[in-house]
């Protein structure tokens, strides 16, 4: 980035980079009704569902749950659907606009924060999440302090996830990949879980008219081509 970009803090920077994104109307690329962005929400909550039933457990009605970077409340909604108390729900997000679309189209009694985890005083989470958060943020130390941060607001056995991306994109110099090593250097705790899954959104984007089993059958046979994974691991008691 240039010289102005350099001086920018790392949550100013996101900032920055979303409102260009949004300016650009790159959101049409991952417009709900494509196919390939279907498959790809389809697949995300089929392996999240399944690692959750194994660690957090199938009730989810207890659970008190924090959604770091929570965008317009997806995953958040994902989860009511799945049986979670909307009371018990937390989400943080650093854009107004996207906390907007969260509030409007999300259950009442979630609750919505604009900006840091500074918002949770003590250790009260069961599940704190974070989908393609780490990947957005750049500078190292600020993925430190983020995991840091959400390790912190865990209860003992408590658990956090996060959904993200393996590789580098050559195309866009805003994000940056999330190591298997990184991820066990932030959190040093119990039981690791990590599931690779996704085909690769550009080769997935070229098979969106050929028939559903040669992606299929490609995202299973050859494990490379994956471009995400969903990781857990357990604060321990």
């Amino acid at each position: 980035m240039g010289s102005s970009d350099d001086q920018l803090s790392e949550p100013d920077r996101i900032r920055q980079v979303y409102r260009h994104w949004l300016d650009g109307d790159r959101s049409a690329e991952y417009a709900w009704h494509r196919p390939d962005i279907m498959e790809q929400a389809a697949a995300q909550w089929r392996v999240a569902g399944s690692m959750l039933a194994r660690t957090v457990g199938t009730d989810l009605s207890h659970a008190r749950v924090l959604d770091v970077g929570c965008g317009s409340g997806g995953f958040l909604r994902q989860l009511v659907n799945w049986g979670a108390d909307p009371a018990l729900l937390l989400g943080t997000e650093y854009q107004p606009e996207r906390l907007d679309c969260a509030r409007q189209r999300s259950a009442p009694g979630i609750r919505w924060h604009l900006g840091d985890l500074d918002v949770i005083a003590d250790a009260s989470i069961d599940l704190a999440c974070a989908n393609t958060v780490f990947s957005s943020i750049i500078d190292q130390q600020a993925r430190a302090r983020l995991a840091q941060a959400m390790w912190r607001t865990l209860v003992p056995g408590g658990w956090c996830m996060v959904f993200d991306f393996r590789y580098n994109n050559p195309r866009n110099r805003n994000v940056r990949r999330v190591t298997r090593a990184e991820l066990a250097l932030y959190w040093p705790g119990v039981g690791q879980r990590y599931r690779t899954l996704l085909l690769a959104p550009p080769i997935a984007r070229r098979l969106v008219r050929a028939p559903r089993l040669l992606g299929d059958m490609l995202t299973a046979l050859a494990p490379a081509l994956r471009s995400h994974f969903v990781f857990m691991i357990q604060k321990p008691h």
